[in-house]
């Protein structure tokens, strides 16, 4: 009984090598397809309406998912950053990259 217990064991601890194994493999291709959206202070921003019940009910099913124009006001660590409105109002929370989008102003807009 011993000798099985040291191989279930040893089974054990191979199963949790191709188990990590298994992790680095999935994690090297999804980082090679994730775009990084960097943002540089300054730079004029779409945000995303996050929380579900916040849209117009108005519009329906047609509301904006994209709001703004937003500035960047700093960045923090981890893609994250602070955003301020176009009046100069800072918002108190640091937002996520992957929450926003470059703002490419029209001609056609006055500014």
């Amino acid at each position: 009984m011993k000798d099985e217990l040291e191989d279930l064991v040893g089974h054990r601890l191979r199963a949790l090598v191709s188990i990590k194994e298994n992790k680095k493999r999935v994690a090297r291709w999804y980082d090679k397809r994730v775009k990084v959206k960097e943002f540089a202070d300054g730079d004029l921003v779409w945000k995303l309406i996050l929380p579900i019940g916040t849209k117009s009910s108005k519009f329906g099913k047609c509301s904006p998912n994209w709001e703004g124009p937003y500035r960047i006001n700093r960045s923090t660590r981890g893609n994250a950053y602070i955003l301020e409105t176009l009046k100069g109002v800072v918002f108190p929370r640091a937002l996520n990259g992957k929450y926003l989008k470059k703002y490419y102003p029209s001609i056609w807009m006055d500014s």
